[in-house]
């Protein structure tokens, strides 16, 4: 199996501070109130008077068979083979929306140069086996970053990597998600 990096985000820990999205934005030299690469979630479980809140900090999933790539007719989508990182390259995207319509997270985000979305920080001179900025900047440390088989028996969730896989377009995806936690590629 090939090597994949992905995100893990442990809820019991998120307190929706918004740093991530903050240092996303800011690494990313994108303007306030412009495109989200990373946004953190509410989740409500239970029914009054028990009810909990969770948060959940998402970015793209970086799928095992991304369909947002499948469909782009420019090819500017593209997972690399050596971390199974999704990129877009934008000098090829034509901007017609059909990677944000396969995208079941709703994840590719336009601005007036294009599609964009979460690149792990590999843009920003960021390397895989490193810290992206929004995991760094996480006070709580609830956010992480790493190769998906060893974020899952870290978190000791060895089988997350493995469940959640769905067709999407005829494209099958493949997500982790257990429990109140969220792995976030496979």
């Amino acid at each position: 199996m090939a090597t994949q990096y992905g995100f893990y985000c442990d809820t019991e820990r998120c307190i929706k501070c918004w740093a991530c999205e903050i240092a996303c934005k800011q690494w990313n030299g994108i303007k306030a109130g412009g495109i989200a690469r990373r946004k953190v979630h509410e989740v409500t479980e239970g029914t009054f008077p028990d009810v909990k809140r969770k948060f959940v900090s998402l970015s793209c999933m970086h799928c095992a068979e991304p369909a947002c790539a499948a469909v782009c007719p420019a090819g500017a989508i593209t997972k690399r083979a050596e971390d199974g990182i999704v990129v877009v390259d934008k000098e090829k995207c034509i901007g017609c929306h059909y990677c944000f319509f396969s995208c079941p997270f709703g994840v590719p985000q336009y601005d007036e140069n294009g599609m964009d979305k979460c690149d792990c920080c590999i843009g920003n001179g960021v390397t895989p086996g490193d810290t992206p900025h929004c995991v760094a900047t996480c006070p709580t440390q609830a956010l992480h970053f790493g190769i998906m088989e060893e974020l899952a028996e870290k978190v000791g969730m060895p089988d997350a990597v493995k469940t959640g896989v769905c067709k999407i377009g005829g494209v099958e995806t493949a997500i982790g998600v257990m429990d109140s936690h969220f792995m976030m590629a496979s």
